[in-house]
């Protein structure tokens, strides 16, 4: 079959500047492309072509500045001047595109990848949801979580939902005790940042109010452990080091620790694993109800033991012992306590995480992603 896969207008594909969605799309493109022809629609960016094939790939890039409505303009004028069929276009996380895209190639079939709670009532009014639900043939969800909001929200979308979970490249994310390359790495990046003795506590992430890092920063006062440290690998946004308000208000908690507190930046994401390989703890701090944070998939085939909160799909991944549950994810004392635990006892926290790595050989694989989006595809 000929498949259009439709990207955000937010970040580019491939994912040079990060974004969950666009390593997601990565992730699978190639395995799909073995089984049917692909073209990638995404958003410019001066670093890449405007159209090029990759790989057997081929890959065109539209004008959006981040901007939907823009976005909307340039994938309808693609589509209009195509002189291609696609069997199957297949759009990410934005319903308010379905309704232009139908009207476009109405013989086109629509399938929906949901990242996000884009069917809220505030993001979507209930005749454009409707209409999007009505058009697409199948709404993929990155969780359950998400599935029961859309649902929710719209009761008749529930025969069209499939939960496929994501994945994680599992040779990038290895752990540094079965992995030269990643025990290369782990030494490498903590002889450069002094940390070569301490117990590292690791978070990546966006660094907004509702990601939580200042409550895991406040937690380091209550920490036992005084060769722990806490690297914090994130910007405001992706590809930005802006200092917003925020940022500024999490580096002066981070300056007042008892315990130190390294606040990277914004780390391109080809280096983002390193800092995987280079740690012991990986936490996340959601405050808000979070879709199902990717990173807890990078831990897990890092071989890190994690705590996550309970919002949204983030307990989804907690399956056994391969991580912990934070109820309450305001509380600095909570995330204490457990990483007390967890640094007390090194050995078992590593078998924690080795739980976790096995899991993902097992359930997590970029070949079981498309193996799962290639049934929904082929309607098997």
């Amino acid at each position: 079959m000929n498949i259009l896969m439709i990207c955000t207008e937010k970040l580019p594909v491939p994912n040079i500047r990060g974004g969950a969605i666009q390593t997601y799309i990565c992730g699978v493109a190639s395995l799909l492309s073995k089984h049917h022809r692909i073209t990638i629609l995404g958003r410019t960016d001066p670093d890449l072509l405007n159209e090029e094939v990759t790989d057997g790939i081929r890959y065109v890039r539209v004008d959006s500045d981040g901007v939907l409505d823009l976005y909307v303009q340039g994938v309808i004028s693609f589509l209009s001047q195509s002189q291609e069929h696609y069997d199957i276009i297949h759009i990410f996380n934005r319903p308010k595109l379905v309704a232009a895209v139908h009207e476009a190639a109405p013989d086109s079939r629509i399938i929906l990848s949901m990242h996000n709670d884009m069917f809220n009532p505030l993001k979507i009014s209930k005749a454009e949801g409707s209409a999007a639900i009505e058009q697409t043939e199948r709404i993929i969800t990155i969780s359950n979580y998400i599935g029961s909001a859309i649902s929710e929200y719209f009761p008749q979308a529930e025969p069209k939902l499939k939960t496929i979970y994501s994945g994680v490249d599992l040779s990038k994310f290895a752990p540094w005790t079965e992995s030269q390359y990643s025990l290369q790495a782990r030494e490498s990046i903590r002889t450069e940042h002094n940390l070569a003795s301490k117990k590292i506590i690791l978070f990546v992430g966006r660094l907004s109010r509702n990601k939580g890092p200042h409550v895991l920063v406040r937690a380091m006062s209550h920490l036992r452990h005084s060769d722990a440290a806490l690297v914090i690998v994130g910007g405001a946004w992706y590809s930005d080091n802006t200092i917003s308000d925020y940022v500024a208000y999490v580096r002066a908690l981070a300056v007042r620790s008892p315990i130190p507190v390294i606040t990277t930046g914004y780390v391109q994401a080809h280096d983002v694993h390193r800092w995987f390989c280079a740690s012991d703890i990986f936490v996340c701090t959601s405050i808000w109800q979070e879709p199902l944070a990717r990173v807890h998939y990078e831990a897990m085939a890092a071989g890190l033991p994690f705590l996550t909160t309970n919002r949204g799909g983030n307990p989804e991944i907690v399956r056994g012992n391969n991580g912990i549950l934070i109820t309450d994810p305001e509380d600095p004392m909570e995330y204490a306590h457990h990483l007390n635990l967890l640094l007390s006892d090194l050995h078992s926290s590593r078998q924690m995480g080795l739980n976790g790595r096995r899991m993902v050989e097992q359930h997590f694989t970029w070949q079981r992603v498309a193996d799962d989006i290639l049934s929904v595809w082929e309607r098997r």
